[in-house]
């Protein structure tokens, strides 16, 4: 039922974009999909005998996460949330909305389920629409589109702008998210990010015992 839901929403989406379905959508899927990089294990970084040194090496590993078109592209620089490896914007044209979620008639629920759905039979460019049941854009004071990694790093510090966490908190965001978690897992005709999420929850609670320091 589920997913002739998830069919019937893409009908639809495929509707509202008329001339873009071809053109722009199609334009959403990564091409070619790359053999997925890994990430070094955090007990690779012992040999640093630094601790400083240590948490900026531990925090530029988990980098390959962060600064990823993956994750960038939801934390875009402005209402408009991002696509593909190449990171243009969003097709069909969205904003943010209240909480993230898209605005009135054109919320994220439109056209993203609860789940990634195969496509089949609409273009040879696009494999699967992407979901997840709490799909929706980062807050814009998380926004890392453009930013240094050094920035990123002080900004994902900050309570301020991190939604109130603590870095225990920040912690088990990264490691046990669902909607982190999706980076590894964004369906058919993507690039998912490096690594596994327990091997980036373990450079993240690493960086913090080390004193979460940032780059330069």
């Amino acid at each position: 039922m589920k997913r002739n839901i998830a069919y019937i929403s893409l009908a639809v989406c495929l509707a509202v974009n008329g001339g873009l379905a071809v053109s722009s959508i199609s334009r959403a899927q990564d091409k070619p999909v790359v053999a997925k990089e890994e990430l070094k294990p955090a007990s690779s970084f012992q040999s640093i005998a630094d601790e400083k040194q240590r948490s900026v090496a531990l925090f530029e590993e988990a980098g390959k996460v962060i600064e990823h078109p993956r994750c960038v592209n939801c934390h875009p620089a402005s209402d408009r949330p991002l696509q593909d490896i190449s990171m243009h914007p969003h097709q069909p044209p969205v904003s943010r909305g209240e909480g993230g979620m898209g605005m009135p008639g054109m919320q994220c629920n439109t056209c993203h389920g609860p789940e990634n759905v195969k496509v089949i039979g609409q273009a040879e460019t696009i494999k699967s629409i992407p979901g997840n049941p709490n799909w929706h854009l980062a807050p814009i004071e998380m926004a890392w589109e453009g930013k240094s990694l050094g920035a990123i790093c002080n900004q994902i510090k900050d309570p301020q702008r991190n939604g109130g966490k603590n870095l225990d908190e920040i912690v088990q965001h990264m490691a046990h998210d669902d909607l982190v978690g999706w980076g590894w897992h964004p369906g058919d005709g993507r690039e998912p990010v490096p690594g596994t999420q327990e091997a980036f929850g373990e450079l993240i609670k690493a960086w913090v015992a080390t004193g979460a320091a940032c780059p330069s």
